[in-house]
């Protein structure tokens, strides 16, 4: 669903007009190269960002300052490894990400993880199925992902060596994009358990399950405030793509964007303060940022 879901997002933006976004137009753009982009991550100093990001065919990650300058690929690109989905780790000083080693028309994932600088390179998931959505525990010592090893789309965790692995959830609906609290004892996650991808909130056990949202759209890529009390997200709620935030039980929902392109990814700035995002709305797929109102 996940890599389904990044499909989809390519073509509309290939395909959106430029575009007047009202209430939005206070979006700073911060990259103009128009390049697709997904998968936005921002350093936990507050000083980076990390994006999956198409370059002259290629699918790599790509990090650049806050500010948006230095562009420039995490690691050297290559056409029989595509790499994505990137996450920093709590100190900002490893990233998980997914390798996709490809078996020619079929892709091969597993979860890999590397210094910031891109160096040092290691697996810690090896292939087994479709391994993706790899975040980092906020003690660092845990990573979540989502696996069909087990013949559906299910979250799982890992220690850090691969080696003690424990799986979250066991429902028949895909279950995709996890996320843990900043405290660590809850995961967000989208799920198409509601027979549309809901955006649902979990204890880091796996336990307690309950759904926050709640329409017949997609919901997806739900990020957590810094301090655990709101949670952002993407939703088509409104017939097209936007960026969305409420409380982290679902109350209080409120759309930030307000825009006819299409917004996603969205990523919360350390302080709190910020909200970066991917948009179409110029033309290209660009890096944007807004006031976490």
């Amino acid at each position: 669903m996940n890599r389904t879901i990044c499909f989809a997002l390519f073509v509309l933006a290939s395909l959106c007009p430029l575009c007047l976004c009202g209430e939005s137009s206070e979006a700073v753009r911060l990259t103009t190269d128009g390049r697709f982009k997904q998968h936005l991550a921002w350093s936990p100093d507050g000083k980076r960002f990390l994006m999956t990001r198409i370059h002259e065919g290629q699918m790599g990650l790509w990090v650049m300052n806050a500010d948006g300058s230095d562009l420039k690929p995490l690691l050297k690109p290559d056409p029989k490894t595509p790499h994505f989905d990137g996450c920093w780790s709590p100190d900002g000083k490893r990233i998980v990400f997914v390798l996709d080693l490809l078996h020619g028309t079929d892709g091969a994932l597993q979860i890999d993880t590397v210094n910031a600088d891109g160096a040092d390179e290691k697996t810690v998931v090896a292939h087994k199925a479709f391994e993706e959505s790899p975040r980092w525990s906020p003690d660092g010592k845990r990573l979540a992902w989502v696996s069909t090893r087990d013949g559906n789309q299910d979250i799982y965790t890992t220690d850090l060596e691969g080696k003690e692995v424990t799986r979250l959830t066991n429902d028949p609906a895909p279950d995709n994009n996890p996320r843990w609290s900043p405290d660590g004892k809850r995961i967000a996650f989208c799920s198409g358990r509601g027979g549309h991808l809901q955006i649902h909130v979990m204890d880091a056990d796996g336990g307690n399950v309950r759904r926050v949202t709640h329409h017949d759209g997609i919901d997806y890529w739900p990020v957590w405030s810094p301090d655990g009390k709101r949670i952002a997200f993407t939703s088509n709620r409104d017939g097209n793509y936007e960026i969305y935030v409420m409380d982290a039980d679902g109350a209080n929902l409120r759309n930030l964007t307000r825009c006819p392109a299409q917004d996603n990814f969205a990523a919360w700035s350390p302080d709190g303060k910020k909200i970066a995002f991917i948009s179409n709305r110029d033309g290209g797929s660009d890096v944007y940022l807004m006031e976490a109102k």
